[in-house]
C-alpha cells in the first residue's frame, strides 16, 4: 500500500507544491471510505476535514424544499471534495453524497488551519488552490440554478 505522502503528493490539486508543504499535510490526513448513498456530509453541519477523491464519485447537492435534493456538481478521482473547512463559521454549505463507493484521503480541518497560521506560505498556498475550487463550485452552481429555472418558466 502507498504512504499517504505519496498518495497526496500524486494529488493533482498538490501538483507542484514544496516537500515541506506536503509533509504537512501528509501529518493531518487519513484514508477514508464511504458506500453508496453514504453522506460525506451534510449541508449545515460542522465543516471539520477536506478529502482529495482517489476512487468513486460523489454528488453536490443543496436542499430546495418542497423539490427536494439539487445536484450541483458530480466529482469524481483527482477532485477536492469541501472547502467550508477554511472559513468561519466552519459549516458546510452543500450536502455530499456517495454515489459509488468512494475512497479519499480526508485532511483535518483544524490541522490545517493550525499549520497555515503558523507558516504563512502554507497557508498562502493552501488558500490559492482553495480558491479555484470555490471559483468552479460556485460557477456550476450558477449553471446549475440558471439551467432549473429555465426549466421552470
Amino acid at each position: 500500500m502507498e504512504s499517504l505522502n505519496v498518495l497526496i503528493g500524486q494529488h493533482p490539486f498538490f501538483n507542484g507544491m514544496e516537500m515541506r508543504h506536503l509533509m504537512f499535510l501528509s501529518g493531518c490526513a487519513s484514508n477514508v471510505r464511504f458506500e453508496p448513498e453514504e453522506f460525506v456530509f451534510r449541508e449545515g453541519e460542522e465543516a471539520n476535514r477536506c478529502y482529495l477523491l482517489r476512487q468513486g464519485k460523489v454528488t453536490l447537492e443543496i436542499d430546495a424544499p418542497p423539490r427536494g435534493p439539487i445536484v450541483i456538481q458530480t466529482l469524481g478521482e483527482g477532485d477536492v471534495l469541501g472547502w467550508s473547512q477554511l472559513f468561519p463559521p466552519y459549516r458546510w454549505s452543500f450536502t455530499a453524497r456517495a454515489i459509488e463507493l468512494t475512497r479519499a484521503i480526508a485532511l483535518d480541518a483544524k490541522c490545517l488551519r493550525e499549520i497555515s497560521e503558523a507558516d504563512h506560505d502554507f497557508g498562502y498556498e493552501l488558500l490559492k488552490r482553495f480558491s479555484r475550487i470555490i471559483q468552479k463550485r460556485l460557477q456550476a452552481t450558477r449553471l446549475q440554478l440558471v439551467s432549473i429555472y429555465k426549466a421552470e418558466v
